[in-house]
């Protein structure tokens, strides 16, 4: 069976959606994924998108997905990847998909330009880890990951000088 990469459309909404909070629930933060099937549509494919999913599938079956979207770099002064969200069924694990995702979006980064791909990972997920490791992918152990959310980005908003 060989896996085919390609781009997701609107049909393709329902399985992006569940694969999206299986990977919340994976994450062990099932509450903090409340889009909507409107929210992917619109995100994917309203008037102007700015994120873009890849789906991984077996015999026209989805098996993963990777969402990403453009990220910048003023040091090279162009544009990367920057991988929001890599899923792959575990049923599909350990036979390629997840590598042919990124694989994928190396080439979109190659034919576009793009000097860097780049994702965070959850510091427990050694799979995960291990994997990026064994495609040359390295950690950035230097770089701390800030977030201002919720109450704290309304108070920031509307903060003084």
């Amino acid at each position: 069976m060989s896996v085919v990469i390609r781009s997701a459309t609107i049909s393709d909404i329902p399985v992006i959606h569940q694969y999206i909070k299986d990977l919340a629930e994976f994450e062990k933060a099932p509450d903090e994924a409340v889009l909507t099937h409107l929210d992917l549509e619109q995100s994917f494919f309203g008037q102007s998108p700015q994120v873009y999913c890849l789906l991984s599938e077996v015999d026209q079956q989805v098996t993963g997905i990777a969402i990403w979207h453009l990220n910048y770099s003023t040091w090279l002064g162009k544009h990367g990847i920057y991988l929001e969200d890599l899923y792959v069924d575990p049923k599909f694990r350990g036979l390629g998909h997840a590598k042919a995702l990124l694989k994928e979006l190396a080439k979109i980064c190659i034919e576009r330009g793009y000097p860097r791909l780049q994702w965070w990972v959850l510091d427990w997920n050694k799979g995960a880890i291990d994997f990026y490791n064994s495609i040359g992918a390295l950690p950035m152990d230097e770089w701390t990951v800030f977030r201002v959310s919720g109450k704290e980005l309304g108070k920031l908003a509307n903060s003084g000088n």
